[in-house]
């Protein structure tokens, strides 16, 4: 293995947001409806993540459990109430179940089971999930987004340009435009140490059983798919100086659960989008996750009570173009790169736009293909 060290550059910082068209929405709804501690969501997040890339030094995500994310929120806010309480339940059945394939070496055997066709099939649809639900984030303000998508796609094609710091910035500024009061309320916030309980001592046998009946156990065939055999496959393809085995990424789940329901925040995976993500920004070793874990750290050490009004510079159309490229990054990686490349953007990327708008995704294909003659386009 060679022994490649983590860079700390603007490649890596601009890479480090590459998953936030994940992370924002969820991490929103479990505060909002789910009225779950911001403290303990951030230091959750900020410690995994740097752990995960000082041991992987690959841009190694930790992602919330979809799954589990959409049951809580959605039976939450209908007729069955599910409690954040059960919500941590559902992370420690999680951390057991990931502990115990990895340890006993289930894991890799059941991994070992899946013929690589299907492996790139699952690549491939997890790479289209994300386009389509960026492209139904975009799909709010069209022409905002499709001006920062463009822009985007202008600056990835000038390597020198970090384009998701840029992006970012030009994604507050819009929400500064759109919301003139954000700009008093982020001018009121002030840093305030506030430190998460324990949350075991407060879990009860029901806690756990309807955490891990309604919650733990649906999600595991996807973070089977998505955060142990796609994921083990993105790493090794992308950096196989580097390689990762299934037994360490299903002790690594099972550890990031234990610690994270320890502190009363959310089960959390190793996501191959999350990876495809910080790749497709710019991010190549674990400094991308290092920094971002800090930066996770810092807010919810110090600026938990204020993350509701923080997360209101993100808007849905910056968020929805980071997670649009990403699911491009990652679907086009269920085949070995070559000269065709962006050939194979050009298609994945319609298709994505085609499934909720076809006259959109003609006028982008249009765009696209002659941007990417005229060598405005590099991916």
């Amino acid at each position: 293995m060679t022994d490649v060290r983590n860079r700390f550059d603007i490649s890596e910082l601009a890479g480090a947001f590459g998953d936030l068209g994940t992370l924002i929405p969820f991490v929103v709804a479990y505060i909002s409806i789910l009225k779950m501690d911001a403290a303990s969501l951030f230091l959750g997040f900020g410690a995994t993540l740097i752990v995960a890339g000082y041991f992987y030094r690959t841009p190694f995500p930790v992602q919330p459990m979809k799954a589990i994310g959409a049951a809580a929120i959605t039976q939450t806010a209908g007729a069955l109430a599910l409690t954040p309480t059960m919500v941590v339940g559902a992370g420690l059945a999680t951390a057991l179940i990931w502990l115990f394939l990895g340890l006993s070496g289930l894991a890799k055997r059941l991994s070992g089971w899946i013929p690589r066709p299907a492996l790139l099939g699952v690549v491939m649809g997890l790479g289209f999930s994300f386009m389509i639900e960026g492209v139904r984030m975009m799909s709010a303000q069209w022409g905002l987004s499709a001006a920062l998508l463009a822009l985007t796609l202008v600056l990835l094609a000038r390597s020198r340009l970090p384009a998701m710091v840029l992006l970012l910035l030009a994604g507050a500024a819009v929400a500064l435009l759109q919301q003139p009061a954000l700009v008093g309320e982020l001018a009121l916030i002030k840093p305030a140490l506030r430190l998460p309980d324990f949350a075991w001592p407060l879990l009860g046998w029901n806690d756990l059983w309807m955490g891990a009946m309604l919650l733990a156990l649906p999600q595991l065939p996807l973070t089977f798919g998505n955060a142990l055999i796609a994921i083990t496959e993105e790493n090794n393809r992308l950096f196989p100086d580097r390689p990762v085995s299934e037994r360490k990424v299903a002790i690594s789940t099972g550890l990031l659960n234990l610690w994270s329901s320890a502190l009363g925040g959310i089960p959390m995976c190793h996501g191959a989008g999350g990876m495809a993500g910080h790749v497709k920004f710019g991010a190549r070793t674990g400094g991308a996750s290092i920094m971002l874990g800090a930066l996770l750290l810092v807010i919810g050490l110090f600026f938990a009570d204020s993350v509701g009004t923080l997360l209101r510079l993100f808007p849905p159309s910056v968020l929805g173009v980071i997670l649009f490229l990403a699911g491009t990054e990652l679907a086009m990686g269920s085949r070995d790169p070559g000269p065709e490349k962006a050939d194979r953007f050009l298609v994945l990327a319609t298709a994505g736009i085609a499934v909720l708008n076809v006259g959109i995704a003609v006028v982008f294909g249009f765009a696209a293909y002659h941007g990417s003659k005229r060598g405005w386009l590099k991916l």
